[in-house]
């Protein structure tokens, strides 16, 4: 007996895999998210499947139907929003539903890190700039670990993505400023990335929470900031990788030196 737990993306319904949607469309219960996963994409489930909104229940109470409705042999999808890896709540899911005897098969989406990053157009790994991402979040009423201190982790000068921290930028800039980040360190803000009203904002540390207010963004935001994030990167040629240069040697190419 399994269910399956299903990255649905970040907004845009063509945004879930081949694979989620093969089994979305053959599933004869759908337990989604309805206050993040798009409702065009739920419409693709199979004609006569029961779908439930799981934004009022407790985990018991999903946990309670998903486990009725395999054990009456029917096959289940949970659909998360993005992907169920970063920020998904599916460990105490997945707990529950193994002392039913209940396997879960993850099918991975598309985060709304990747998607943010896409649609301000950056690559938040650049060539001696910085090769490493930072995926966390600002701590507010969910603590983090005393070692996960954004202060902590932005000693590194590296790129960092904050998820779930849109109301904290004042702790945000303090953190970041605390940790030698420049005032004029880029940031780029995405709300609800890959949606019809998305929502891009440039900013910098310094400015970021003041540009936060003034466009009334509150939540459904990812923040990147970071040199990655400079939209004139792409006119530093010091930047630019090793992979494509003609002087540089790899496995499937003799370099040539002029």
């Amino acid at each position: 007996m399994k269910i399956y737990i299903i990255g649905a993306g970040p907004g845009d319904p063509d945004l879930i895999t081949v694979k989620g949607l093969r089994i979305l469309q053959e599933a004869d219960v759908v337990l989604y998210t309805d206050s993040l996963v798009n409702e065009e994409l739920i419409a693709r489930a199979k004609p006569g499947a029961e779908v439930l909104q799981s934004a009022g229940m407790s985990l018991e109470e999903m946990v309670a139907i998903m486990t009725d409705r395999v054990k009456a042999g029917k096959l289940v999808a949970r659909v998360h929003t993005g992907d169920p890896a970063v920020f998904g709540a599916i460990m105490e899911q997945k707990a529950l539903l193994a002392k039913e005897g209940i396997s879960c098969e993850i099918i991975p989406g598309v985060s709304s890190v990747f998607a943010a990053a896409a649609a301000v157009g950056a690559e938040l790994t650049i060539p001696e700039l910085t090769q490493t991402l930072i995926l966390t979040r600002a701590e507010g009423r969910t603590p983090v670990p005393d070692r996960e201190q954004l202060k902590e982790l932005a000693s590194h000068h590296c790129t960092i993505a904050l998820f779930l921290s849109a109301t904290l930028t004042k702790k945000v800039v303090r953190e970041l400023t605390e940790a030698g980040w420049r005032p004029d360190t880029p940031v780029a803000v995405v709300q609800r990335a890959t949606w019809p009203d998305q929502l891009i904002v440039r900013t910098t540390l310094e400015k970021l929470d003041e540009d936060m207010r003034t466009n009334g963004i509150r939540s459904h935001a990812m923040i990147l900031a970071g040199w990655a994030l400079d939209p004139n990167i792409h006119e530093k040629d010091e930047y630019r990788s090793k992979l494509y240069d003609k002087s540089f040697t790899h496995g499937y190419r003799k370099g040539v030196k002029e």
